[in-house]
């Protein structure tokens, strides 16, 4: 198909994106926002610092974690459960672009927090991004918050996902004082003594039936069929994430316990991916991921 200009009044993109921030801006009272003027305010992006960092300095080689939410500017597309939306990559390899420019020459330090408005063109541009009822239409500007993790201190990861657990806690109305507090950071329940003779090892077999979950309850891995001839799923203690290993030891076959554990006692930095029923791959647990578990210790082999 062909078309003819009739007029000369449509606005250019950087023109567009500029008049959607700045009536955002005004609508919600953010009069806070400041400017970008980093490469003589040529980006249009719109930051406010919510929480200085004074971690290391951010280069475009350094890898770090950060959970975030994004909104459209009219509100019809929004991620914001930072359970699930966590990254963790190097600054220099940030998607959108606009997102990975201020990061760089805004943040500075790990350990930040912080609120962005990204035009649409160093956004996901005229095509947008996603699928379905999830999709991001084209030439959308985004209201993100972000937050950096200090990940190369371990005294406030430490602290940062001991806040987790706790405001998980008191989100799901769960008395964190039945848990005993191991030095480590997790925390311990045990639910129901056990029977059998055997306590478990740093080398022991396990048979467990489990449930685990993130942080937003959201389930990841299941093996929870409690028939009377289910002898659960064997693993080896070595294998097991190191929050895993520790709630176990000591216990024998028959007993049931529940654990928190924090990021460092999990996975970590790493990403476990699954593969939905369409074949897909998918995150079941982010990066730095404080996780839930419910165990029923069915027996031990040492």
């Amino acid at each position: 198909m062909a078309s003819c200009r009739k007029s000369g009044n449509d606005v250019d993109i950087k023109t567009y994106d500029t008049n959607q921030i700045k009536d955002y801006i005004a609508a919600n009272g953010l009069s806070a926002m400041k400017r970008d003027t980093v490469g003589g305010d040529t980006s249009g992006i719109y930051y406010q610092i919510t929480r200085p960092g004074h971690g290391a300095a951010l280069n475009y080689d350094t890898r770090i974690s950060f959970s975030y939410t994004i909104k459209s500017l009219d509100g019809r597309y929004a991620v914001t459960d930072t359970i699930t939306a966590r990254s963790y990559n190097a600054v220099g390899l940030i998607a959108p672009k606009g997102l990975m420019m201020v990061i760089h020459d805004v943040v500075k330090n790990k350990g930040t927090s912080a609120r962005f408005l990204i035009p649409s063109r160093l956004g996901y541009g005229v095509s947008g991004s996603g699928v379905g009822t999830s999709r991001l239409p084209g030439n959308a500007s985004l209201d993100y918050t972000v937050n950096i993790l200090d990940n190369d201190n371990t005294a406030a990861m430490a602290a940062y996902d001991d806040l987790s657990i706790r405001n998980y806690c008191a989100a799901n109305n769960i008395n964190i004082s039945s848990y005993t507090k191991k030095a480590s950071g997790l925390y311990i329940r045990v639910t129901q003594a056990g029977t059998g003779t055997t306590a478990v090892t740093s080398t022991s077999t396990v048979n467990v039936q489990y449930l685990g979950y993130l942080l937003n309850n959201n389930v990841f891995g299941q093996y929870d069929d409690q028939s009377s001839t289910n002898v659960g799923t064997a693993l080896n203690m070595p294998d097991l994430v190191a929050g895993f290993q520790e709630g176990l030891l000591g216990l024998t076959g028959g007993a049931k316990v529940d654990l928190l554990i924090p990021s460092n006692l999990a996975y970590g930095s790493l990403v476990r991916n699954t593969t939905n029923a369409a074949g897909q791959t998918v995150v079941s647990i982010p990066t730095y991921s404080c996780l839930r578990y419910g165990i029923n210790l069915v027996s031990v082999t040492n």
